[in-house]
C-alpha cells in the first residue's frame, strides 16, 4: 500500500511544475522563504559550483526561458522527515540556442539529486547536486 504524500512533497511537485513551464517570477517567488538560499555543488557547467539567493534564483529562472524551449522535472523518489525532502529528480531540457559544439534544438538531460528545507510551509533552501549526461 502506498503511503500519502507529504505536505512538502506535493508543494515541490507544485514547484516543479511551475519551474518547468517558465512560470513568471511572481509565481516562482510564492514558492520561497524570502531568505532562501540555493547552493549549486560543482558541476559540468558550473566548475565552481554558485549560490543563489531569492533575487538570483528568479533571475536564473527567467533566463532559462530565453535558454530553452522546454523543460521537464520528473520527481522519481524522495524521503521526507520533518522539513527536510531529500529528492531524486530527472531533468531534461530543449537548447532554444546553442552554445560552444552544442546546437539549439540539442536535448540535454541530468540527474539530479537535491535536498530541501522546509519552513513555514515555503522552502528555505536548496542544495543541488546535478549530474549532467554527455552533450
Amino acid at each position: 500500500m502506498d503511503e500519502p504524500m507529504s505536505p512538502h512533497v506535493a508543494f515541490l511537485e507544485r514547484y516543479l511544475r511551475a519551474i518547468e513551464t517558465f512560470a513568471p517570477p511572481d509565481v516562482v517567488r510564492g514558492f520561497f522563504a524570502p531568505d532562501v538560499l540555493q547552493e549549486e555543488f560543482p558541476n559540468k557547467l558550473f566548475a565552481s559550483g554558485r549560490r543563489h539567493d531569492l533575487a538570483a534564483m528568479l533571475a536564473a529562472s527567467e533566463k532559462g526561458a530565453t535558454l530553452l524551449s522546454s523543460q521537464r522535472y520528473v520527481l522519481k523518489k524522495s524521503v521526507s522527515e520533518g522539513d527536510d525532502v531529500a529528492a531524486e529528480i530527472e531533468w531534461t531540457g530543449v537548447l532554444k540556442v546553442g552554445f560552444g559544439a552544442v546546437a539549439a534544438g540539442t536535448t540535454m538531460r541530468a540527474a539530479l539529486g537535491m535536498f530541501f528545507t522546509f519552513r513555514d510551509g515555503k522552502i528555505a533552501s536548496i542544495r543541488n547536486y546535478d549530474c549532467y549526461y554527455p552533450f
